[in-house]
């Protein structure tokens, strides 16, 4: 007996592993198991939600089919009263993604209501970071986000970003339900991973969900997922029914321009005739103070209708007023980690913007060091757009045994012109202290 029955685990794993499984040939194979009472799916409850929404209406209410039983209504009474300020915020949030989501899932012919497992993951929450270190509105892992082409390295997270985080999302969503026939699983699996619905549906000889919930073989979290989901959909579909009001929110609308280097995120607010933070919420992929080095052509978004003006400050700029670069000296001693913790970055970026092979770094040899504005030491009065001035603002470091009379000098400034634009000043600099400077491009 005990033979035959591993035999049969075999074959039922290796028909789960196509691509093509239908929920209909696993039932057909298995013993039917009874399903609980209580959550077995009731017409009557099917029928009430049928009433929350106008008869006439073209579309369906439900573009996955909901079901009402104790899981779902003790989570709708959850949001209803302990979750109630929780789901009124994402609520709130949501009306700023959903519009831009759902033409994603359209275009991908997947029902428009998977815009809800983002509601569930984060609370559209494009910054949101989960105890396991999942990322960004849809909650990708690295590996799962890299496997679905999102960009993860130092300088971008594209986890983050509403747009590309949520066709990464599609994709998946999409893979599951082909492997499972059936969007209970694929929620489930989306949450559990692949592999665990899987073989909870070997041992329990059933492809319903609900056989699963009842039995052992998944964790609480995912037995909470789905009527965790049906819950947050049918609130989210008609939350004025259930006493939650609905904010008018600009939807995620902006224009798109291209940069073609590296630049500082506080010049592009300057060009864009924006705040930095503008920018930041609208390409939360970003990591950094810059975009990043690594692309010749970075595809920016900008407030919408800045596109004209964005354009036309952007070429005015020199090339090497977009970015603030340091050019260091390395030092007898100094390695690539201890010049990263120096100047708030890493040895990999270090490595990657200098074209080193190796994490070694040669003692009188100059590096260059991107300079992270986000620091409250750095001094940002250089972002201004001076159209047609030859004049730059540097950060300078003071080396051994200089003098501000020999700054000066090497600067073709004046000693009063270092006071008046670094106030404060002492009388003397010391080796290492950063002083600003406003020197002709051409000199540098």
């Amino acid at each position: 007996m005990q033979s035959g029955f591993i035999q049969f685990l075999v074959v039922m794993l290796a028909v789960l592993s196509s691509a093509s499984l239908q929920a209909q040939t696993l039932a057909n194979q298995a013993p039917q198991t009874t399903i609980p009472s209580q959550l077995k799916p009731p017409t009557e409850d099917i029928a009430q939600l049928e009433e929350l929404v106008d008869e006439d209406a073209e579309e369906k209410p439900y573009h996955i089919p909901m079901i009402l039983n104790d899981s779902v209504e003790n989570h709708l009474e959850y949001f209803k009263t302990r979750g109630r300020d929780t789901f009124q915020r994402w609520l709130d949030r949501s009306a700023r993604y959903i519009p831009v989501m759902k033409d994603i899932f359209k275009e991908k012919n997947l029902p428009e209501d998977l815009v809800y497992v983002a509601m569930i993951e984060s609370g559209f929450n494009p910054y949101a970071v989960s105890w396991a270190k999942a990322v960004g509105p849809w909650q990708f892992m690295p590996a799962t986000g890299k496997l679905y082409g999102l960009k993860i390295d130092w300088w971008i997270d594209e986890r983050k970003d509403p747009i590309k985080s949520t066709m990464a999302a599609a994709e998946h969503l999409k893979d599951l339900h082909n492997l499972f026939g059936s969007w209970p699983l694929a929620l489930a699996s989306y949450n559990a991973g692949a592999g665990k619905v899987q073989r909870a549906v070997l041992r329990t000889r059933s492809d319903d969900f609900w056989d699963l919930r009842a039995s052992r073989y998944i964790r609480k979290e995912t037995k909470n997922y789905v009527p965790k989901y049906m819950a947050a959909t049918i609130l989210a579909k008609n939350p004025e029914a259930y006493g939650f009001s609905v904010t008018s929110i600009e939807p995620f609308n902006f224009d798109e321009v291209v940069v073609d280097q590296s630049t500082d995120l506080r010049l592009i607010a300057r060009c864009a005739n924006c705040t930095y933070e503008e920018v930041k919420e609208l390409n939360p992929e970003i990591k950094r103070w810059v975009t990043p080095p690594q692309y010749a052509r970075y595809v920016l978004r900008i407030p919408n209708g800045r596109k004209d003006i964005f354009l036309e400050n952007y070429a005015a700029i020199p090339a090497e007023q977009k970015i603030k670069w340091e050019r260091h000296l390395v030092q007898k001693g100094e390695t690539l980690a201890v010049l990263a913790r120096k100047y708030n970055t890493t040895p990999e970026a270090l490595r990657d913007i200098n074209g080193l092979k190796k994490d070694r770094v040669i003692p009188g040899k100059h590096i260059l060091i991107p300079l992270d504005l986000n620091s409250k030491t750095q001094d940002l009065s250089y972002l201004t757009i001076n159209q047609g001035s030859k004049l730059q603002d540097i950060l300078y470091r003071v080396r051994r045994g200089e003098t501000l009379g020999g700054i000066a000098r090497n600067h073709n400034v004046t000693v009063s012109d270092i006071r008046e634009w670094n106030k404060g000043l002492g009388r003397s600099v010391r080796a290492g202290q950063k002083i600003k400077l406003i020197v002709d491009s051409d000199q540098i």
